[in-house]
């Protein structure tokens, strides 16, 4: 099991590249890794690609999965549907935002 810090900087290592102007939206996303007991989110907002340890209380969808399943899946190593399908992972609000994440993770 990876340490939440390890994770954060993984992800944000990932998401480096992402060119977040190109995303027309706002998205507000929160992960809760339920083994760690910890969250974060990533909003965009105004081309901004914002990675942080925090609840998000307006949040537009809430992702609930292992840590272990998030890192397989934003390395590509689960897909995010076959993870919702089989309840690996559990979506709290907006779907449709929710699966917006996948487009950030295959850059």
């Amino acid at each position: 099991m990876a340490k939440f810090q390890d994770i954060l900087g993984e992800l944000k290592d990932k998401t480096a590249s992402f060119d977040a102007k190109s995303y027309k939206d706002f998205l507000a996303v929160q992960i809760t890794l339920k083994d760690l007991n910890e969250v974060f989110y990533m909003e965009i907002k105004d081309g901004e690609l914002a990675i942080e340890p925090f609840e998000y209380n307006d949040r537009q969808a809430n992702i609930i999965i292992s840590s272990d399943d998030f890192v397989k899946m934003m390395n590509g190593k689960l897909n995010s549907l076959i993870a919702f399908t089989t309840g690996k992972l559990k979506i709290e609000g907006n779907v449709g935002k929710a699966s917006e994440l996948s487009k950030i993770f295959k850059r």
